[in-house]
């Protein structure tokens, strides 16, 4: 099945162009790509690219893609890592099936073809210290030097390496090496470890090994072993493709499989180092791998992002050769689109101040409908209580309002979203000058905001009832830098521009009844605000905890 553009959709990637040309020309009759990530952290936004690439060519032609996790430095992996990533890419929305394999599944064909690279006179075992190897490696302008030990037998190769496996010597004093060419002008090939010791315990393989495989040795003999037909890697492996491709023709194995790069994502007003990710967790400079300000998928889910959007996001940004950074912006009006159009709306006041409604009856209560989405009549209405006094947002309300400020103030009036309008009258503060209470009048004919004797009234704002309202803990996420880029100046540690204000936290917002049974996990609109994701990990019944997921508009677009 060759995947094709539509008259409607836009031309291929210069990936998939080029997986279709294979299948045109009879090179592969089918498709098979890999999402090959270590088990050393949580997966980030920049993964999703690369799992929506892989899994997305695999479904558009046919095809099958593998979960591989690259498992050979277990000092550094954890079980808990594996499972959060089976859970990412299941939340993505794509499927591995009987797919998800280790390279650890290959630990002994790996070593296998390690002792015939040393029959082969291709490898030899260095006991370089590690700042010897560094000295002797040279510098991208300078060749680097033969090792003392590049020249050793070949049974005495054999015979190191076997002791290697068996545990006879400490870490670090031995390491087996490619023989390729110390003054290769690409670093990569000037003599590359593939096996060094380690005395750590992997979480599949036990105490079984003591030596372990480096990445890039074991990632092109993994992909062949699997039989995949496009290593879809980032543009920093590009200077490792040729050791890629050496070591599976010096094997001459039966599958070589195509390693193609693309640029890597890059997010403003983020970073995408696991090591950085991995210092903000460790420092506590965030709450966990899943707090809702990482840009990992744990993160983006707990906030309330969908799969959907994602995915979206994915594609709109497109794949390339191209370093680019993308603006957070794009994402964030990806997850609006998709919640513009799926989440229920709901009322809720953030930083609520009182209005008492003076002619209204005392201890009189009725329900106003109220729409669930504007554009969606399929999504029903729902009844909210109204009553004398009520709750509106603090900012909703000027002393001195300018010309255009169309929400409440002196001489002004204002629509309660559906229920009536409400006239100014009066207002009390407190010995601090903070207002404490608005007094106004309401009009009894203009029930549901509506205004039969035809005047415009300009403003709509959003209330709850004061006796019904719930209070409940709101979330406020913004952009965890204040930097485009934390990474450009050198000089000044990113986690020096982690932003204050990135997460701002409401005790008690004054929420209408519907949302204190709300499920966790549901999204919706508060009216006015934002959306809102009921956080799955810190909800209980009937005590839902809200984490704002995006607002409205781009607030920091506007604020430049």
């Amino acid at each position: 099945m060759e995947p094709q553009p539509t008259p409607e959709s836009k031309p291929l990637d210069f990936i998939r162009q080029i997986v279709a040309d294979d299948l045109k020309n009879g090179k592969h009759r089918t498709i098979v790509t890999r999402f090959p990530p270590e088990p050393n952290g949580f997966l980030h936004i920049g993964h999703a690219k690369s799992i929506c690439l892989n899994f997305g060519i695999a479904e558009e032609t046919g095809g099958t893609c593998n979960l591989r996790f690259d498992d050979t430095n277990p000092s550094k992996e954890e079980v808990a890592y594996v499972q959060s990533i089976r859970e990412d890419v299941s939340w993505l929305g794509f499927s591995w099936g009987e797919r998800e394999l280790y390279a650890s599944d290959y630990f002994p064909q790996i070593y296998d073809f390690a002792v015939q690279l040393i029959k082969m006179g291709k490898a030899y075992v260095c006991c370089l210290s590690p700042e010897e190897m560094r000295e002797y490696r040279g510098t991208l302008t300078e060749p680097g030097k033969d090792s003392p030990y590049r020249e050793r037998s070949i049974e005495e190769n054999l015979d190191l390496f076997q002791r290697m496996k068996n545990g006879e010597f400490p870490e670090g004093s031995h390491v087996l090496r490619l023989k390729i060419d110390m003054a290769s002008p690409n670093v990569n090939m000037r003599d590359p470890v593939i096996y060094r010791i380690l005395k750590a315990h992997h979480h599949r393989t036990g105490d079984q090994w003591v030596i372990y495989p480096m990445y890039d040795y074991t990632h092109c003999l993994s992909d062949m072993l699997e039989g995949i037909t496009h290593s879809l890697c980032t543009l920093e492996f590009e200077d490792h493709r040729p050791l890629y491709d050496w070591v599976l023709d010096t094997l001459a194995t039966p599958c070589h499989p195509r390693q193609i790069e693309f640029a890597r994502l890059n997010l403003t007003y983020t970073v995408m180092s696991k090591r950085k990710l991995l210092k903000m967790v460790e420092g506590r400079y965030v709450d966990g791998w899943d707090d809702p300000r990482m840009l990992t998928i744990s993160g983006l889910r707990r906030r309330g992002y969908t799969p959907a959007a994602i995915r979206n996001f994915c594609k709109s940004i497109g794949i390339g050769k191209s370093e680019s950074r993308i603006d957070m912006a794009v994402l964030e009006g990806e997850i609006r689109n998709d919640l513009n159009i799926h989440a229920p709306r709901r009322m809720c006041v953030l930083d609520p101040v009182k209005v008492i409604i003076d002619n209204y009856p005392v201890g009189q209560e009725e329900m106003v409908t109220a729409q669930n989405h504007p554009q969606n009549p399929a999504m029903g209405e729902r009844l909210l209580p109204f009553a004398r006094e009520i709750y509106i947002e603090r900012d909703d309300f000027l002393e001195d309002p300018p010309k255009r400020y169309h929400r409440l103030g002196p001489g002004r009036e204002v629509r309660l979203r559906f229920a009536y309008i409400i006239r100014y009258v009066s207002h009390v503060k407190d010995a601090t000058g903070r207002i404490t209470e608005i007094h106004c009048t309401y009009d009894p004919e203009t029930r549901g905001g509506s205004t039969p004797d035809g005047r415009k009234i300009k403003g709509t704002i959003h209330w709850v009832a004061a006796a019904t309202a719930v209070p409940l803990p709101v979330r406020l996420y913004d952009r965890l830098f204040t930097a485009e880029d934390p990474e450009a100046d050198k000089d000044i540690n990113f986690l020096e521009l982690i932003n204050p204000n990135s997460k701002v936290v409401i005790e008690k917002a004054m929420a209408e009844p519907s949302l204190g049974e709300i499920e966790p996990g549901t999204r919706v609109q508060f009216e006015r605000v934002g959306y809102f994701c009921a956080d799955h990990v810190d909800s209980r019944p009937g005590a839902p905890v809200f984490n704002r997921i995006v607002g409205l508009k781009d607030s920091w677009e506007a604020a430049k």
